[in-house]
């Protein structure tokens, strides 16, 4: 026996080194603090923070001016920016584990570095790679100096990391990574396209989901202001933190750069934001930009799909996914990664489809940002929207000569407009795989409408303006895809605008910062429902449905009545976003009033005893709610009877120009410029003023920057 045991032991023994060997799968080590340091001498960059913290990044060139955005963002938020680039190589599973091998995959399927290898050399203008370059190098010249903030084997960073992190991210803003979720999902169900020439449309078989996300953008020119100051309201909805949160810098060169906005994480030019002569706000969009086709797959030979009644060999390839274990052990598991002559190919238990979506392939989304950072009038705006790179987003735009504009920017697949693609479609026709975009002259533009106002809060481009002149569905062919919905932000827009009312300074505020869920939304629907609901059974809820109907629609933080009527419709407000299904109305209301009276023993606590913009140490009350124009969107009704604020309104700017073009600009974030530096005392020192709803002065020229400067450096050299 102990002989029998000592050969178990052994064997084990052996079993577990051979184990050992096969998961052994380490990290390389990051190059050498000199190595990553020494590209750095070739940048001179001034950093100055104002008072609260922000970053004004002056350098001669603009290639300097990317350098020192990149430096100063680490010193904020580097961990992020580590997150976002590992994402973009597709090895997030060898740093987070198995939760980020379906990422990992995605970048594979997607073919991002198919893409760069393809398309980088020749289709990366020269300036523009020397911006990726430069902001490379910033990362590197941060690594070196903070060794071990930097992950094992990520250094160094490349120019290469920066384009590829638009080619993945960019397409995700109009739902291509719900219509992935949605195909490798268990429960989707198919909506095939018929063929017209048999007069017949395309029917569904089961729901599908659509995609919406949050965002305002208001201009108003001078003409309809009163006081002949045009006004830009820049107000983008994200999450509060994370790798597409808004971290706010000033850039500038001697080569005439000189903008002020929002980037995300990893990018080296401003997204959204403005100069001296214009600006530009985004919402998202949600056209119809994708396209499903289900394959029919050879029942003789699985490599095998229908196309023009011919079996077709897939084209196959391998990813290998490291996927962390413990230390420097990973399992490395290898998919395969199919692609038809439609595109990326999913294989999941209720069929094989392609995928066929605006930004397959496209690698010039950094080019048109940098161009529009240059760009100093309308037509220079126009000419760099015109390289029409960007798969989606719209525009809000207004500049100092009191020209305002919407474009319902995409890139419009060049569709067959005979059929229905609004489904699924038939995977065994070539001619149904549509070939590039239509030009940049059919894209949907609202310029200098005769009511002198354009917005748009996420919803259908056909009510973006509250004149008679707004662009109407006939002159569209269907199969462009364009938004037909309405968000209750733009309900409540219509509702507070007449076409001819001046709106102020004081008028535009009071639109951004409004909390009413307007008469037709979704929210005032199911109020309705739950009052139609015989409570007299039920004596306290009989009481809170009395207290529901009168509630006037308001998420101020004072309200009294808005805790009850804001849980109620939370859900189904948010059902959109969140994916999860609502309750039905007389479930919500019981809930609500079950969980405040749990929470806070009675139905009727101030608002803003329940909604809360938390961080660090701040705890503090807060108008608006889920789809309000003051955008305040909690992460889950909480055990501690509180609604922490997790996405919604967060950098926000209003920019005004007078009649002499002269400029000002108020602008403000939830939290601070510290984003992960708890100790900062710029970690939510902008929260007290973002609750109030109040603004800090924009430094716009130098000499200001200078005057409100707190810390001046120059990284790489002092």
């Amino acid at each position: 026996m102990k002989r029998i045991l000592t050969g178990a032991g052994a064997l084990l023994l052996i079993v577990l080194i051979g184990a050992g060997i096969y998961l052994w799968d380490p990290l390389p080590a990051n190059p050498s603090a000199s190595v990553l340091a020494a590209n750095a001498a070739n940048y001179d960059v001034e950093v100055i923070r104002d008072e609260f913290g922000v970053p004004h990044i002056h350098g001669a060139r603009d290639t300097d001016a990317a350098f020192g955005l990149a430096y100063a963002h680490a010193e904020d938020d580097f961990e992020t920016i580590q997150e976002t680039v590992a994402a973009g190589r597709g090895v997030m599973a060898h740093y987070r584990g198995k939760d980020a091998a379906p990422l990992d995959y995605i970048v594979a399927l997607l073919g991002v570095w198919d893409t760069m290898d393809a398309r980088y050399a020749a289709g990366v203008p020269d300036d523009v790679k020397a911006m990726a370059e430069a902001y490379a190098t910033g990362l590197n010249l941060y690594a070196a100096e903070h060794p071990k903030a930097t992950w094992r084997g990520l250094a160094p960073f490349t120019a290469e990391d920066v384009v590829a992190g638009f080619v993945f991210k960019t397409p995700f803003f109009y739902g291509l990574d719900e219509t992935l979720l949605h195909l490798f999902g268990e429960d989707y169900t198919q909506a095939i396209a018929l063929d017209p020439a048999a007069g017949r449309k395309a029917f569904m078989i089961g729901p599908k989901t659509m995609a919406e996300r949050g965002s305002n953008g208001i201009a108003v020119s001078a003409s309809r202001a009163g006081d002949h100051v045009t006004r830009l309201m820049i107000n983008s909805h994200q999450p509060l933190s994370g790798p597409v949160a808004w971290y706010e810098a000033q850039i500038s060169s001697d080569e005439g750069l000189d903008i002020t906005g929002g980037i995300f994480p990893g990018t080296p030019v401003i997204l959204h934001g403005f100069n001296a002569n214009l600006g530009w706000a985004n919402t998202v969009s949600a056209q119809d930009l994708v396209d499903t086709y289900v394959l029919t797959v050879n029942p003789d030979n699985g490599n095998q799909y229908k196309l023009d009644g011919e079996w077709v060999n897939f084209a196959e390839s391998t990813a290998t996914l490291h996927v962390k274990l413990v230390g420097p052990f990973a399992l490395k598991v290898k998919r395969k990664v199919l692609r038809s002559a439609h595109g990326p190919v999913i294989e999941s238990k209720h069929g094989t489809y392609a995928v066929r979506f605006s930004g397959m392939g496209e690698i010039r989304q950094l080019e048109q940002y940098y161009r529009l950072n240059k760009a100093n009038d309308m037509d220079g705006f126009m000419t760099a929207m015109s390289l029409n790179a960007l798969p989606s987003i719209n525009y809000i735009y207004a500049d100092k000569d009191a020209n305002v504009a919407f474009i319902h920017n995409a890139q419009y697949p060049a569709r067959n407009d005979a059929w229905d693609w609004s489904g699924d479609m038939p995977g065994d026709r070539s001619d149904l795989i549509w070939q590039g975009y239509r030009p940049w002259s059919d894209v949907p533009k609202l310029v200098n409408p005769v009511s002198g106002l354009v917005f748009n809060s996420n919803n259908t481009p056909y009510s973006a303006t509250d004149g008679p002149d707004n662009l109407r569905p006939e002159d569209f062919p269907q199969s462009m895809g364009l938004q037909t919905n309405q968000s209750n932000r733009s309900l409540r827009m219509i509702e507070l605008t007449d076409g001819k009312t001046p709106i102020n300074e004081p008028d535009l505020l009071a639109l951004k910062f409004d909390t009413a869920y307007a008469k037709g939304s979704e929210a005032a629907d199911l109020i309705a429902r739950v009052l139609e609901i015989d409570w007299s059974q039920e004596p306290e809820l009989a009481e809170a449905a009395k207290r529901l109907a009168a509630w006037d629609r308001k998420m101020n933080a004072d309200s009294r009545y808005a805790a009850l009527g804001g849980l109620t419709v939370l859900r189904e407000v948010t059902a959109k976003y969140t994916q999860l299904p609502a309750p039905n109305p007389e479930t919500a209301f019981r809930e609500a009033v079950e969980w405040l009276t749990v929470h806070h023993g009675r139905i009727d606590p101030e608002w803003g005893e329940v909604n809360r913009l938390v961080r660090g140490k701040a705890s503090l009350p807060i108008s608006g709610a889920a789809d309000t124009l003051r955008a305040v969107y909690p992460e889950a009704m909480g055990d501690d009877g509180e609604l922490h604020m997790t996405a919604g309104d967060t950098w926000i700017a209003l920019v005004e120009w007078d009649a002499a073009g002269h400029q000002q600009a108020r602008v403000i974030s939830p939290y601070g410029s510290a984003t992960l530096d708890k100790a900062s005392p710029h970690y939510a020192d902008q929260a007290p003023l973002f609750a109030a709803e109040e603004w800090r002065t924009a430094h716009l020229t130098y000499e200001d920057v200078v005057a409100n400067a707190t810390r001046t450096y120059h990284p790489g050299r002092n």
